[in-house]
């Protein structure tokens, strides 16, 4: 039991890898700003192993879960188009300012400001992982994280890509969209630590 146990755990570990890597750019800019305006951007990302569309995803889910249960499908399909919205976008911007407050770094990050920059996140591929109680693999969240400025977006002062961010959390979470915020949390989570080293001194 005991060698099961353990081979479960680094298992776990093994998934819950993350890369967030600095593409190109510089942190100066960053350094005397109190605000910055975030934009999500949930246009065009792939799902899965085999990079579906989110399009496709959502089809087969709903046709999957409608055929097991009459309707079920529908209202799954009503709770993803929300969760954006709803878990995923404030999920990153919580832990951002909450790992920048901790720190006492007095600047934070929300949307709608109207700031010098803005900070473009965009969602590249999901996988929102399973849980079956005794077994589970968390979400993986891949993003795009652009500094720009905000009168002009196409000047890219800073852009980090966050690879494969694990989305879990104690206990049983039989969501996919929760786990996948959890992703999210994690991805803000480790670019204000980033930010810490790099820019908040």
């Amino acid at each position: 039991m005991k060698k099961t146990v353990l081979a479960l755990l680094l298992f776990t570990g093994i998934t819950f890898a993350q890369d967030i890597d600095v593409v190109k750019g510089s942190f100066d800019f960053l350094k005397d700003q109190k605000e910055i305006n975030v934009e999500f951007d949930y246009s065009d990302f792939t799902m899965m192993k085999d990079k579906k569309t989110e399009a496709q995803y959502v089809e087969e889910r709903t046709a999957e879960l409608n055929e097991k249960t009459k309707g079920n499908g529908n209202i799954w399909k009503k709770k993803w188009e929300s969760a954006k919205e709803l878990i995923w976008t404030p999920k990153f911007l919580e832990l951002v300012n909450i790992v920048l407050s901790k720190e006492k770094k007095d600047v934070t990050f929300q949307e709608g400001l109207s700031t010098p920059y803005t900070l473009i996140v965009k969602t590249v591929w999901l996988y929102p992982g399973w849980d079956v109680a005794m077994m589970k693999q968390p979400a993986k969240v891949t993003t795009n994280l652009k500094f720009v400025e905000t009168a002009n977006k196409s000047n890219v002062l800073l852009e980090i890509t966050s690879e494969e961010a694990p989305g879990d959390q104690w206990g049983n979470n039989f969501s996919n969209e929760s786990r996948l915020g959890e992703g999210y949390a994690k991805t803000g989570k480790s670019l204000a630590k980033l930010l810490l080293k790099k820019a908040y001194k």
